[in-house]
């Protein structure tokens, strides 16, 4: 690493890059050019000769990296929400969602707003609203059992929980949390085991989950973003909207400011239920959730997202054409998901190819196309992301090792016009998330923590004017660089951050 000297900004510096390929040193040096760059060369240390016979030391002895960067006028303004997360339903199987309450979490959770809160997954397809506030209890040996009694304990005891600002929060046991991690690794493969053999069970989402998670995102200054079952079907392959009215009359009757969307990538429905539902029913059944949202008074102007497509393959292509043709209007911005890759790859060399950096590129061009065909100038989402699919891989996915594909996200998002990135997931069993399930922030949580701070919504043209690598002369090694530039932003730089 270089010395505090050996690259140092102006005070106030107005920009920010971030390389999410990892260099050791990057010496940077503004262009001659004079259509961009406001800045002066004299604000960074410049590459100097070696003298005859002396040698150069460190990282200058064999990189030079020379940056062009534009800061007069930005490219595009990123949303305030731009950095979003994502929780999956599968908490309310696993047991997780009772702890949300934790003061913990929500502190965590607090570090990143303003952002919104996308509870969609999988299992969205298989939610049940219920709106009843006890379900009948499992009796029985095991943690299942004190777990639930302890869900009615917290509930109903103003000792422990901490009522501030109209946020409940709690501080769990250490005993408890043991039990509920252990709930969770055996519940974890019976999940597993229904994704393998595609036969998944329903969840059910009661009127108490549904409080507990908007606690949670309205205590931590998050938007909560709700994903609707869209495998509830009649006969004739139509939209049951009965769930759905019944959660839409609970919600506005408890004031809950709450954002839309229907199903989870619908293009896999065929290969994970046996049942195709294509464009056009699709389109039908979000105009038909548009027409339920307002007819009910405190959603009649709400927000709905979608189709929340899987990544642009042949399949997902097709469908968001289709959709996109006959319910564009319908929507409020266009979603979609992508992985880099699957679980059962274990070498970290996976995670830095830049082969993989560049196929979010592609796959983020392939929709932009689709969507400026059909209604131009519709926003587009990043809905639901990750570095790996299958739950991650252990000292892996939850390494540094997949903060590259983080940070590179983020940076080729922004510049490719993506309106929020949503990832998956804040907190939940499993090894791509942000907090592990001892509620310890892992890497990408303190990378996504740091973007939340220092980077602003403006985004800059930033152009590598000249990079060499020695000691091959002349090397060019642009492919395997990435620079992305920011103003700095300062709406966050003064407020103090604790995770207790």
């Amino acid at each position: 690493m270089p010395r505090a000297g050996e690259q140092r900004a102006q005070a106030g510096s107005s920009w920010w890059w971030l390389a999410s390929l990892l260099l050791p040193v990057i010496s940077t040096s503004s262009s001659s050019s004079s259509s961009s760059s406001s800045y002066s060369s004299s604000s960074f240390p410049t590459y100097q000769r070696a003298e005859a016979g002396g040698t150069r030391t460190g990282f200058l002895g064999r990189t030079l990296v020379l940056l062009d960067v534009n800061t007069r006028s930005p490219t595009r303004i990123l949303n305030d929400n731009f950095l979003s997360v994502q929780l999956d339903p599968s908490i309310i199987s696993d047991g997780w969602l009772v702890f949300l309450s934790s003061k913990r979490l929500v502190t965590l959770a607090r570090g990143l707003s303003p952002a919104f809160l996308r509870f969609g997954g999988k299992r969205t397809d298989f939610l049940q609203f219920n709106n009843h506030k006890n379900l009948a209890k499992y009796r029985g040996p095991g943690p299942d059992y004190y777990l639930k009694n302890y869900d009615d304990d917290i509930v109903h005891s103003d000792i422990a929980m901490d009522k501030q600002n109209g946020c409940k929060v709690a501080s769990h046991p250490d005993m408890m949390l043991e039990l509920q991690r252990e709930k969770a690794a055996s519940t974890h493969l019976v999940l597993l085991k229904e994704q393998l053999s595609n036969i998944y069970s329903n969840v059910t989402i009661t009127a108490r989950s549904l409080d507990k998670l908007y606690n949670f995102a309205d205590c931590a200054g998050l938007h909560l973003i709700l994903g609707l079952n869209a495998l509830h079907r009649n006969p004739d392959n139509s939209w049951n909207t009965s769930s759905t009215l019944s959660l839409l009359k609970y919600s506005a009757g408890k004031k809950y400011n709450i954002s839309w969307e229907l199903g989870n990538e619908p293009n896999a429905y065929r290969s994970m239920v046996g049942r195709a539902v294509n464009s056009t029913q699709l389109s039908q059944d979000y105009a038909q959730l548009r027409t339920l949202l307002q007819s009910v008074r405190y959603y009649n102007r709400a927000h709905l997202y979608g189709p929340n497509s899987g990544r642009p393959r042949r399949n997902a292509i097709l469908l968001l054409d289709g959709f996109m043709k006959d319910a564009g209007s319908v929507i409020d911005a266009v979603t979609w998901q992508h992985y880099f890759q699957d679980g059962r790859l274990k070498k970290v060399e996976d995670f830095l190819k830049t082969r993989l950096l560049d196929t979010l590129r592609e796959q983020i061009t392939k929709v932009a196309k689709v969507v400026s065909t059909h209604t131009p100038g519709k926003k587009v989402w990043l809905g639901g992301l990750g570095p790996a699919w299958s739950g991650g891989i252990n000292n892996l996915s939850d390494t540094f090792a997949a903060a590259f594909l983080w940070a590179n996200t983020l940076g080729m998002a922004a510049v490719q016009g993506i309106d929020v990135v949503l990832r998956h997931s804040f907190f939940d069993y499993g090894y791509t998330h942000l907090v592990d399930q001892h509620f310890n922030p892992l890497p990408d949580y303190w990378f996504s923590l740091v973007f939340k701070r220092l980077v602003g919504p403006k985004v800059l043209a930033v152009r590598v004017a000249g990079l060499q690598r020695k000691p091959q002369k002349g090397r060019v090694i642009r492919d395997k660089l990435r620079i992305y530039a920011h103003c700095t932003s300062y709406s966050k730089g003064n407020r103090p951050f604790t995770s207790r």
